[in-house]
């Protein structure tokens, strides 16, 4: 343990921002926690004390500090790597289920009781899942200060506080200042220009009736007409132009577009969320350095990518950021990655060429799954035929992929109707609380689904970053990175998602 927290102070003298995410420190003289690349002082080692979540400092009592904002930084990879309860549970918790469903909803899904699931989280990662998701709540009303001029008493419930009174001694606890002062402060993301993914007259939030007029001008409603401006911090390089190249390929007409040139486009499309409907908007940041303030800087490994959302609830915020970050694959540590794959003969020109090179997720792995099996034609026939039409188009967006539900109703057969069926009455789960062996399982008794398709799914819809294809067989020196070393292998391969 010793040698573990010497290793760690290491990295935190040194600035090394590689280290964001998978611990923070707290500094008992001061009250504060902060991520191991914050730019103050160092404090003498005595002081310091190692907590695995910024949940588990704020349970110890200390306060964000408000130079390195560490709640803003990417989570940890080991909770997308890892298969088990706790893995399962963070996955959960980032999503926003204990915010709709209680600790009681949390482990119904995890199949254990709410006893167990407080002992597993407390023993492995210092905090409850009340602790955890209070931690995202308040990171969530933040955003919510800053970016938008929603009354504070509507932020505090959409931020998933269960009164005005406990949002209050929330905000005070954790960032030593009220809902006023945070609102006050400079803001820490800059409000994009009017551009081609704002256009004038062009309704800015989908659906949602009444609500989306209101949302669709700022006047009255808290809300910018050009959506919520977020910055979606990842760790080290990020190939997004690779990334968006799959988008690309893959853009089913009236759910998603992209647009602007190779190295600067802009990908948009519509979410189902838990409250309402959405429109997220990211951009393509060219390549992982140059004068681009996003790119990874010398002695600050990592960037961001800017996103908007629009939202008939903001209720949903936490819901679409989660889901954007595992589409983007912005959790993931291209630094643990790249090691491992470039010690290898065969992928280390491939790694250096291409270094942070990201596996895509999936926005919606519902909807992916029926993407896979149905491919990309019968896909946008489906969109047309049986998809949600939102109130009002944004721009050449126009539906909402259909539900599994709506196609286990509709006039369709064979292995579709099988698939849609299985996830509408929940025989098979891709939630990001999924079992993913149980998932791959339910798959393969389904009629109609072939191995090579269940693969592609486990690995996009579940984010299993360790997945070979059948009859592929792959080093098990790559594990548990073969999803990315494919990655590498086949550079211009498409899914059929």
């Amino acid at each position: 343990m010793e040698d573990i927290e010497d290793t760690r102070y290491e990295a935190v003298r040194s600035r090394d921002a590689r280290f964001d995410g998978t611990f923070f420190f707290a500094v008992t003289t001061t009250g504060i926690y902060c991520r191991p690349s914050c730019p103050a002082v160092t404090p003498k080692r005595h002081n310091v004390r190692f907590h695995p979540t910024a949940a588990a400092a704020q349970q110890a009592g200390f306060r964000a500090c408000r130079r390195c904002r560490p709640d803003t930084t990417p989570g940890s990879a080991e909770w997308n790597v890892r298969a088990d309860a706790v893995a399962r549970a963070m996955r959960l918790i980032a999503d926003g289920v204990v915010d709709r469903e209680g600790v009681a909803g949390l482990a119904g899904r995890l199949g254990y009781s709410t006893r167990q699931i407080q002992r597993q989280l407390t023993a492995e990662v210092g905090a409850g899942p009340v602790a955890l998701a209070r931690a995202q709540r308040a990171h969530t009303a933040r955003v919510l200060l800053r970016t938008t001029s929603l009354p504070i008493t509507e932020i505090a419930f959409a931020s998933g506080f269960a009164s005005v009174r406990q949002f209050n001694d929330t905000i005070r606890a954790i960032y030593a200042a009220t809902p006023t002062d945070l609102r006050a402060a400079p803001p820490a993301v800059r409000r994009p220009a009017t551009s081609a993914r704002s256009r004038p007259g062009t309704p800015t939030a989908p659906g949602g009736g009444a609500r989306a007029a209101r949302a669709a001008s700022a006047e009255g409603t808290g809300i910018p007409s050009a959506g919520i401006p977020l910055r979606l911090a990842h760790r080290g390089p990020h190939q997004s132009t690779a990334l968006f190249d799959v988008l690309a390929a893959e853009a089913i007409p009236g759910v998603e577009e992209l647009s602007g040139p190779r190295g600067r486009r802009t990908y948009r499309r519509t979410l189902r969320l838990p409250y309402g409907t959405g429109i997220a908007e990211v951009d393509e940041r060219p390549g992982t350095g140059g004068r681009d303030r996003s790119a990874p800087a010398p002695g600050r490994p990592g960037g961001w990518l800017d996103a908007r959302l629009h939202l008939t609830d903001p209720r949903d915020l936490t819901t679409a950021v989660q889901r954007l970050r595992r589409l983007f694959d912005l959790d993931a540590d291209p630094y643990a990655v790249d090691e491992r794959l470039g010690a290898d003969e065969r992928l280390a020109p491939l790694v250096a060429a291409r270094p942070g090179l990201r596996s895509p997720g999936a926005a919606d792995p519902e909807e992916f799954a029926i993407r896979a099996l149905a491919g990309p034609a019968e896909a946008a026939r489906l969109v047309q035929t049986y998809g949600k039409a939102l109130d009002a188009p944004h721009g050449t967006l126009t539906h909402l992929f259909p539900e599994p539900a709506a196609l286990a109703d509709a006039d369709t057969r064979g292995p579709l109707r099988a698939l849609a069926t299985a996830l509408a009455d929940g025989a098979v789960r891709l939630d990001v609380g999924a079992d993913r062996d149980e998932a791959e399982a339910a798959l393969l008794a389904l009629p109609g689904m072939d191995p090579r398709t269940v693969a592609e799914i486990r690995t996009r819809a579940l984010g299993d970053p360790d997945v070979a294809p059948p009859d592929t067989p792959l080093p098990d020196a790559w594990r548990p990175w073969r999803s990315y070393a494919l990655r590498h292998l086949h550079p211009a391969s498409r899914s059929t998602g």
